[in-house]
């Protein structure tokens, strides 16, 4: 999550790790991080994604207070289709493991 913060919120003119498209780099982000907080606490993954697209909404709140950084609709729905792709891939991954596992 600092990872992510800091990546939304340095200068643009400072070359980060990137996909090349501002909305790809916000999907995979969220998606990691819906990943991660899946195996953390399977039971709580609808809160938990719930509260990392408020931490999306946040991350944009604070870039409209940056002059390098533009807020932008467009990033926040990059970002809940980054959480579902995350939380449908560990959900996935989960029940793949079980079925091997049996």
């Amino acid at each position: 999550m600092l990872a992510l913060l800091v990546l939304s919120l340095m200068p643009a003119s400072i070359s980060a790790p990137s996909t090349g498209w501002d909305k790809s780099n916000h999907t995979l982000g969220f998606a990691a991080l819906a990943f991660f907080a899946h195996w953390a606490r399977p039971a709580r993954t609808p809160v938990m994604l719930f509260g990392l697209l408020g931490y999306g909404a946040l991350i944009e709140v604070l870039q409209s207070l940056t002059p390098d950084r533009l807020a932008e609709w467009s990033d926040l729905w990059a970002d809940g289709v980054g959480l579902l792709i995350g939380a449908v891939l560990a959900s996935t991954v989960q029940r793949l493991a079980v079925v091997r596992s049996s």
